[in-house]
């Protein structure tokens, strides 16, 4: 059955994000993990509002409509971009962009605003104007790291400091940072997802004719994506049977799919593009291993979820990904190096039972996170740090077993 948090005094939840909405045949949709997530929060509010821009256009295949019919959104304009021309387009439309958040937090009880992003710099420096109920997530690598835009430096900096006067939750427990930030951890598996984890983990054996490796994300350029192709060109030279699978969407595709048929291994790199949740949890059930080597990562959704299906997992030592896999649950190496990730690859296929306890230790500590987990904490941590007079409470019986409804119907798809 669904909890909130005390309503007498908090009838709505405001939430500023960056990530690009879909509304589409009557439903709103975003990015699969992104918009899991706010479906729980809607759980504990008895209204959420959206500020974030939103198409009129049909969403990509790595999308997935909010469950909650309590979810609205209010438009914002989408702005962004590399070149001098988006820069000077987004300047010219900071008066309207700061007139619009500002009028849909005049509407608001309490404000989530969601970092690093462009509305998340704004919304940062304008929500303490207009609630004492705040609380923020920064979803990226909380420490600094060579090339990081300037922005986000500003909005870690607003938000450690006194002007921001709420939570804000963080992936990992960094030194010396003040009482309000607060280490986080979620998964975007639901327990019957989870239990399905424990099932392919337990059934899981290495050392197959091939290795089965596997990418799940956005194909950006900051995922170093290309350097999984030549890991898999060099493996091929030593004559090492290996098989690919890169499931995600996004610009370096086309790119991608050049350099692989450049490589010679097009025969061997399979671009799944993006696909459904639960379809994903297909390839992790399949696979051997997950390579993820990007640039910077703050709390890896696909590296949890492969280790909670027990793969052997090789990350960047960047973000919390080295404490992740640390204590023997997988393999670090340098971002983007391809010769790196051959040679651990290789070591995958070249030492089963060593890899093998690998993947029993990574299972073992990647089951540990679900979604329903996740709801309790946030409810938790809002009522503790708001000082609601209790800390959970049934409401609306009518809605809660609507929302139950909606995860039976979830689930049965």
């Amino acid at each position: 059955m669904s909890r909130t948090i005390e309503t007498h005094s908090v009838k709505n939840l405001l939430i500023v994000s960056s990530a690009i909405h879909y509304r589409h045949d009557g439903r709103l949709f975003s990015y699969a993990p992104y918009a899991r997530e706010i479906d729980l929060w809607a759980d504990l509010f008895p209204e959420l509002i959206i500020a974030a821009p939103c198409r009129e256009a049909a969403p990509p295949p790595d999308c997935s409509p909010f469950s909650r019919s309590n979810i609205s959104i209010l438009p914002q304009k989408e702005t962004g971009g590399d070149t001098l021309g988006a820069k000077l387009k987004q300047m010219f439309s900071l008066p309207a962009l700061i007139f619009s958040l500002c009028r849909a937090m005049l509407r608001a009880d309490t404000i989530h605003v969601r970092c690093p992003g462009n509305l998340g710099l704004l919304g940062v420096a304008l929500a303490p104007l207009f609630s004492r109920r705040l609380v923020a997530k920064y979803a990226g690598q909380w420490t600094p790291y060579p090339g990081e835009p300037l922005t986000w430096r500003w909005q870690r900096a607003m938000l450690r400091s006194r002007w921001w006067r709420g939570p804000v939750t963080v992936y990992g427990d960094w030194p010396n940072q003040p009482a309000h930030v607060v280490p986080f951890f979620t998964s975007v598996l639901n327990e019957r997802q989870a239990e399905r984890a424990r099932i392919a983990a337990a059934r899981r054996k290495l050392g197959g004719k091939a290795l089965r490796v596997l990418f799940v994300g956005r194909l950006s350029a900051a995922k170093n994506v290309n350097a999984i192709v030549n890991a898999v060109a060099l493996l091929k030279a030593r004559g090492i049977s290996v098989e690919c699978d890169i499931v995600g969407e996004g610009p370096e595709r086309a790119r991608l799919e050049k350099q692989a048929e450049e490589s010679g291994v097009n025969d061997r790199v399979n671009f799944a593009g993006g696909v459904d949740f639960d379809r994903a949890l297909d390839f992790y059930e399949r696979a051997d291993a997950l390579a993820l080597v990007s640039e910077t990562e703050g709390w890896p959704k696909a590296i949890a979820e492969a280790m909670a299906f027990g793969l052997v997992c090789i990350g960047s030592d960047r973000g919390l990904i080295p404490k992740m896999l640390g204590e023997g649950r997988g393999i670090v190496v340098p971002p983007g190096d391809a010769e790196a990730l051959a040679s651990a690859l290789q070591r995958v296929i070249e030492n089963p039972d060593e890899c093998s306890e690998t993947s029993r230790r990574a299972a073992e500590w990647g089951q540990r996170y679900s979604l329903e987990g996740l709801q309790r904490a946030i409810g938790e941590l809002l009522a503790e740090r708001w000082q609601t007079p209790k800390r959970l409470q049934l409401w609306d019986t009518g809605f809660a077993a609507e929302t139950q409804r909606h995860r039976e119907d979830e689930e049965s798809r």
